[in-house]
């Protein structure tokens, strides 16, 4: 199947290599807001067609289109290319709001494709480990969900510059980037909780640097944590009666052990590339657009999660007082 992708950072040229490894896409064109870059970007990838704006993508005949934007443009964008009757595959956060995820479910199902948010530990077969070890460690009674990244673009903040990662108004900072990636298995894993706290750390750009929330379930806490301004080198870890699962990337469940009581330790997961990583994520949009009957209750599960998971994030933004432009959704 031919597809575009919208954005020419080093998440598309993963996802175009993860896309490769799937098999069945067939990149056709990239959409940029300069040609010159575009142009650049795709003859990488050996495509020479070049898009400057989503609503001429929107008129092509190109089927299938990744979205991999700044935070803000990914509800216009989006809503834009499923009205032109396109499957998108979104990357994550795939709106700033719960409404505007809503709306543009509504509108997928409303024209018959597919939206999809792209979260790589839903897609990926290691899920199934890990999810079979959280049942070999007791009763759960606590969680440590982290993802504390230290940002490539933090040099060029301290340098005074202003990264779209560090500028609320393009819908970024910590939770946003990072944080959705521990709410997501959180609620994969847990369900809904009961109650929601959180708080953040604030740069002087208005955007949170880090962010901590406490899910609170009848029978369990869940603490979630992430930066964007330090490195953790602890990962995750959810602690059972009989036992502890260790993680040390959530988001891409790599480097995963399981420690039963007597101290012993076994490896379930090692390290995986990341563009291997990509690659599920790829596969399964692809499924859920060409085998529809076959993959429907999982896609709706899909869906389902990703409204959930949004309104946990905007509850989180609330309580911690994370703010964007008004407008954006």
């Amino acid at each position: 199947m031919r597809y575009a992708v919208i954005g020419t950072g080093w998440i598309a040229g993963s996802y175009i290599e993860g896309a490769a490894i799937a098999g069945n896409w067939e990149l056709a064109a990239v959409c940029s807001r300069k040609r010159e870059t575009g142009l650049a970007f795709g003859r990488k990838y050996g495509v020479e067609t070049v898009f400057t704006s989503v609503e001429e993508l929107a008129a092509s005949d190109i089927p299938a289109v990744y979205i991999a934007s700044p935070n803000a443009l990914h509800f216009p964008q989006a809503r834009l290319l499923l009205e032109a009757g396109k499957h998108v595959l979104c990357e994550k956060p795939i709106t700033a709001t719960s409404a505007g995820c809503a709306a543009l479910q509504e509108l997928a199902a409303a024209k018959g494709v597919i939206l999809l948010e792209a979260i790589m530990m839903l897609h990926l077969p290691q899920r199934r480990a890990v999810e079979q070890a959280l049942g070999q460690i007791g009763r759960i009674t606590s969680a440590r969900i982290d993802f504390s990244q230290l940002s490539s673009k933090y040099p060029a903040y301290l340098r005074g510059e202003l990264p779209n990662i560090f500028n609320p108004q393009m819908a970024t900072g910590s939770l946003m980037d990072l944080g959705v990636y521990c709410v997501y298995p959180a609620l994969c894993w847990f369900g809904k909780p009961e109650r929601v706290s959180a708080s953040a750390a604030f740069l002087p750009t208005g955007a949170d640097e880090s962010c901590a929330a406490i899910l609170t379930y009848p029978d369990k806490l869940v603490i979630l944590n992430c930066s964007k301004t330090g490195q953790s080198r602890l990962g995750t870890e959810i602690i059972g009666d009989e036992g502890t699962l260790l993680i040390d990337s959530v988001s891409k469940l790599t480097g995963v052990s399981l420690v039963p009581q007597d101290g012993s330790r076994t490896e379930l997961v090692g390290e995986i590339e990341k563009s291997v990583l990509m690659s599920g994520e790829a596969a399964d949009f692809f499924r859920y657009i060409t085998r529809p009957e076959e993959s429907k209750e999982e896609y709706a599960r899909c869906t389902a999660l990703a409204r959930e998971v949004s309104a946990v994030m905007e509850e989180i933004r609330r309580q911690a007082g994370i703010r964007f432009e008004e407008g954006i959704r």
